[in-house]
């Protein structure tokens, strides 16, 4: 009986002894945080609040384009199956599965300054008009991006005068665009200084890899942003 009383008070002293130290410790954290100021959860959240994230590529583009660029990414159609795709500042405006492309000329007009979508769709270069094509490109205003896919055949219904309008924004490709060629442009109203966005696909019976077509083209990059004045920077 003896031994089980010194046992229990053993275990007694052992369980009020770790109790003590438990309250000791639990003080000393308590004093260290409001000292400091934070606690293990506000560290965390600290980390968490002041972590920058980094910024993507856009337009599956392999850089990322400087703050006073914008990302865009053009491709041509595929014979006349699929339609061509343009993507501006990671957005992609026109495409075969937003179902808002068609034969002819695909173009996106937009506000060099900002990027604001100014108008898009596609001029029939098959059936269309040509004074009313001839017409919407030259109300673009100058300053304005012009980003253009190929998509079946442009040639058909193009003229000299569509043509020096292209030439008036930077392409040099465009009067060597023929029946059922692939041809993608990207440049600026109001300059003919040469664009560095643009490529042209020969329709040639013997190389051509979808029949009486030849193969898709694209462009991609990171174009200036029209300067306040009007002007390329």
């Amino acid at each position: 009986m003896r031994c089980q009383a010194v046992l229990r008070l053993a275990v007694t002293i052992v369980v009020l002894i770790t109790w003590l130290i438990a309250i000791k410790s639990f003080d000393v954290q308590e004093k260290a945080r409001h000292i400091l100021g934070f606690n293990v959860i506000d560290q965390i959240t600290l980390k968490s609040k002041t972590a920058t994230t980094t910024p993507e590529p856009k337009c599956s583009l392999s850089r990322v384009c400087p703050p006073d660029h914008f990302a865009l990414h053009i491709s041509s159609g595929a014979a006349d199956v699929v339609g061509p795709k343009i993507c501006f500042d990671g957005k992609i405006i026109m495409s075969h599965v937003l179902n808002n492309v068609g034969p002819g000329l695909n173009i996106v007009v937009l506000n060099g300054e900002n990027g604001i979508i100014e108008k898009c769709g596609y001029l029939n270069m098959k059936i269309g008009n040509p004074e009313d094509i001839l017409a919407y490109l030259k109300a673009i205003k100058p300053g304005m991006i012009v980003l253009v896919a190929s998509f079946d055949d442009v040639a058909t219904k193009m003229t000299k005068e569509m043509m020096e309008v292209f030439v008036g924004m930077g392409s040099t490709l465009i009067k060597s665009v023929k029946h059922r060629d692939n041809w993608v442009f990207a440049g600026r109203a109001g300059t003919e200084n040469r664009s560095l966005f643009e490529k042209h696909a020969v329709n040639d019976e013997k190389a051509n890899i979808y029949e009486r077509w030849p193969e898709m083209v694209e462009v991609g990059g990171c174009l200036p942003r029209t300067q306040s004045d009007g002007h390329k920077p």
